[in-house]
């Protein structure tokens, strides 16, 4: 860490700087998408970088998906390293076939002779009643999808070192930042994302979950705003006595399953929290394989998630099945003896 490690940015302040370095390290990597030129991004991603690097490697692009995706893929197989954003994660329907048929499996397809070293960036979550065809998060649906990394900030720190680590990385890396926590004005962040982070590029390995508080009497393991409202539910357990463990995922694939073992061993008791849909998805799968590795370890279990139904418009219904910090501590309640 360098002397500058107290200086507090927003979480979309360091994926931008982290995009910048890289940019300027290497001329092969290049941003597209919708409105990230001009506009900078809906929700900051790209704030700034069109004025350092022009048009020729910021692009706006037409909005078709298939198309520029497509393109992306491409571009990576050639040796560039694209960035394509996805605006929202709900329109990966529209480029399924480019996401999952080629730049997912083309490495395999090629039997290893083609790489695809391409950041697919995508905003997700709710929290702001922008209803059932923008507020979804997905991430168990690409989790669930073999060749592609995963990653899912919580913290300006971590989406540095880990946008870091994705622009650099070989494979395709699916890179899912919340739009709640990115730090723009019009979408007030709660406090934990804005954290130090140092001017010089550094990296988070992949597969590396970090323990944002410790505990001895429960864990409990979730990602993006999530992490936040946990450690609001932990602060006020603790003045009850019930001391939480908080483990942040920061990436699905590949997942720290040590680290969460390592903490049931020691606690006996899960929670896990998820805004993706509740059936087949990350509560279940983590739940899953600790009960698989270690089934005598777990005394009591609870899961958090969506219902299974659309996102609703209506703030009072969105905040009804969005899991709060409220919701959280009364599930960390139930595995209390």
């Amino acid at each position: 860490m360098s002397d500058d490690e107290g200086r507090q940015a927003t979480m979309s302040t360091a994926m931008v700087e982290a995009i910048a370095t890289e940019m300027r390290d290497n001329d092969e990597v290049f941003y597209m998408g919708e409105d990230v030129a001009d506009y900078g991004g809906i929700f900051d991603s790209t704030d700034g970088l069109l004025e350092e690097f022009g048009h020729d490697r910021i692009m706006d692009v037409p909005i078709s998906e298939t198309a520029y995706i497509g393109a992306a893929v491409g571009a990576a197989q050639a040796g560039m390293r694209p960035i394509a954003e996805l605006m929202f994660v709900d329109f990966f329907g529209v480029c399924m076939d480019q996401l999952y048929n080629q730049m997912a499996k083309n490495t395999y397809m090629s039997g290893a002779n083609v790489n695809v070293p391409m950041v697919l960036t995508t905003a997700v979550g709710g929290t702001y009643s922008d209803a059932a065809q923008h507020s979804q998060t997905l991430y168990g649906t690409f989790a669930h999808l073999p060749g592609m990394k995963v990653v899912v900030p919580s913290t300006a720190y971590d989406a540095k070192g880990l946008m870091h680590n994705a622009i650099r990385d070989d494979d395709p890396v699916v890179y899912m930042f919340h739009k709640r926590l990115m730090g723009i004005g019009w979408m007030p962040a709660p406090d934990g994302p804005k954290t130090a982070v140092p001017e010089e590029p550094y990296t988070i390995p992949f597969g590396q979950a970090d323990i944002k508080r410790e505990g001895a009497d429960v864990t409990v393991v979730t990602l993006g705003l999530h992490v936040h409202r946990a450690l609001e539910a932990a602060a006020k357990l603790a003045d009850d006595g019930i001391d939480v463990e908080v483990i942040d995922l920061r990436t699905l694939v590949p997942l720290d399953e040590a680290t969460i073992l390592e903490s049931v061993q020691k606690t006996g008791r899960l929670v896990v929290v998820d805004e993706d849909y509740r059936s087949f998805g990350l509560t279940g799968e983590v739940i899953s394989r600790v009960v698989e590795a270690e089934p005598d370890a777990l005394e009591a279990v609870e899961r958090l998630a969506i219902p299974d139904v659309p996102l609703p418009y209506a703030r009072p219904l969105e905040n009804r099945v969005i899991p709060d910090s409220d919701d959280i501590e009364d599930a960390i309640r139930k595995t209390q003896p």
